[in-house]
């Protein structure tokens, strides 16, 4: 029976103990619903999402899937290939997986093999046998260096803290793949639009230029007036200059995706897509972006990879503090070896040369000048700031998602507003051209109209950017690019 107890007594010695506090994931600091007026676009409808009754998840969606132009998916495998902070992201958690290797190697002994030689000649006159003589010895040990044993969970706790801590570096990299996805959807995006700016900006200074000749010969036929003239050499020189606003605007569009792409853009890059996509005014097309179901916020908790890195910071920080209050505690360590010792090489493995060591060491830290508090501290405010950031990484995660469902309820509304716009005013130039012709009405009035169609264009091509941007901040907010798959036929 005695054996029995203390056997079990030094089991549970060895095992050890732990200071760790018991995790307890912090309560959500936001609503567990979307608010009231974003209900009805927090998932897109079956019909418009071309899915059946129950819509995925948006993490669950591939990037190649949200992304239907092939030119952008092409783009962006070459960005996620060749990207130097993503690059940079996943040779940090090489880094932090290595630190956690070395933090777990302090739970095992490390053994130490080793042979060692001493040679020492003493002359006759310090001699015992007044001679000289040559002194020899050989040793082959096998030994322990100052293995702690872990009695009240030190070393096991900075491992738990290494492991969360190479755990938050793995969703740091997610969320940089992430990030990086979107922002090169965003920069392709934006470098096609003003494509198209410019290339409408080009068509429209053609047409100002010729409206200039035109009332240049009526000006010689008494058919315009100087009027004319001037606010017609005004529309050529606001073009003028509107053009090569967008030329400027096209080139660092392009540096800037070249930059996150990370080399040279893929062959056929400069044919675009959305020229195809969809005509100005039309709403006809097939869509650049696939609509993405927002769940639930509480689905952000276990989709959004900043949250996630947060809170695996913040187990980090909960495994110091048991670090830090086993430090009260004694340290026990253990140095030993055994092998073999002899004068000589050849009788170094005989018998009767077994040799053998062992120097267990106990410290118990009685003054430390407050140290030892003053870590507990420490390592417990750094958990409360954790928690704090956790906190707020949830709250960013619903704002962000939040502003996008409110540009989802909006933009679509505002392009149909847009595209009547852009309806009207080529009716109105129509209308005037025609008055202008029966002489009805001055050239003046062809200039305005010509103005408003310019102008009402631009708008629709900047408001269409922006709710194209909404869609992919807002996938990118669902915790959407991580996930790969075969792109879908129909992109």
């Amino acid at each position: 029976m005695r054996k029995t107890c203390l056997s079990a007594t030094l089991g549970l010695l060895l095992a050890g103990c732990s200071f760790t506090p018991h995790y307890v994931r912090p309560a959500s600091p936001v609503s567990a619903q979307w608010p009231d007026r974003l209900k009805d676009v927090a998932t897109p409808s079956p019909a418009s999402a071309g899915e059946g009754a129950t819509a995925p998840v948006a993490a669950d969606i591939a990037w190649e899937d949200f992304y239907r132009s092939p030119q952008l998916r092409a783009v962006i495998a070459q960005g996620l290939a060749n990207n130097r902070d993503l690059r940079k992201a996943a040779l940090n958690v090489e880094a932090y997986r290595a630190q956690y290797r070395i933090a777990h190697a302090d739970l095992m002994p490390t053994l130490n093999a080793g042979g060692s030689a001493s040679l020492q000649r003493l002359p006759g006159d310090v001699s015992q046998t007044g001679q000289a003589r040559v002194f020899e010895q050989y040793g082959a040990t096998l030994g322990v260096t100052s293995y702690e044993l872990d009695l009240f969970g030190r070393i096991r706790s900075l491992n738990s803290a290494a492991l969360e801590t190479f755990f938050a570096t793995e969703q740091a990299r997610r969320a940089t793949q992430i990030s990086l996805v979107a922002n090169i959807g965003v920069a392709f995006l934006t470098l096609e639009t003003d494509r198209q700016q410019l290339a409408l900006s080009k068509a429209t200074l053609e047409n100002y230029r010729a409206a200039l000749r035109l009332v240049e010969r009526g000006l010689q036929a008494g058919t315009a007036t100087e009027l004319d003239r001037r606010q017609a050499a005004t529309l050529v020189a606001q073009t003028e200059a509107e053009v090569q606003r967008g030329v400027r605007l096209v080139e660092t569009d392009t540096n800037a995706l070249r930059l996150l792409v990370g080399a040279d853009l893929p062959d056929g890059f400069d044919a675009g897509f959305m020229d195809q996509d969809m005509a100005i005014g039309s709403g006809q097309g097939l869509p650049v972006l696939a609509p993405v179901p927002a769940g639930l916020p509480a689905d952000l908790l276990q989709r959004r990879p900043d949250i996630l890195e947060a809170e695996h910071q913040l187990k980090a920080a909960n495994a110091d503090i048991g670090a830090a209050r086993a430090a009260f505690f004694p340290k026990v360590t253990l140095t030993g070896s055994g092998g073999t010792v002899s004068q000589s090489v050849t009788g170094l493995f005989g018998a009767g040369q077994g040799a053998w060591s062992f120097a267990p060491q106990i410290s118990l830290p009685i003054f430390s000048g407050g140290r030892l508090k003053g870590n507990l501290h420490y390592a417990q405010a750094n958990r409360d700031i954790a928690v704090t950031t956790y906190e707020k990484a949830i709250q960013t995660a619903f704002r962000e998602v939040a502003d996008g469902l409110a540009a989802r309820a909006t933009f679509g509304s505002q392009l149909d507003a847009q595209r009547r716009e852009v309806r009207s005013s080529q009716s109105y130039l129509d209308l005037a051209t025609k008055a202008w012709r029966g002489g009805v009405s001055q050239y003046i009035v062809v200039l305005d109209a010509q103005r408003t169609v310019f102008s009402a264009q631009k708008q629709y091509l900047t408001d269409r950017l922006a709710q194209q941007t909404s869609e992919i901040s807002l996938y990118r907010a669902l915790g959407g690019g991580w996930t790969a798959g075969t792109p879908s036929p129909s992109g």
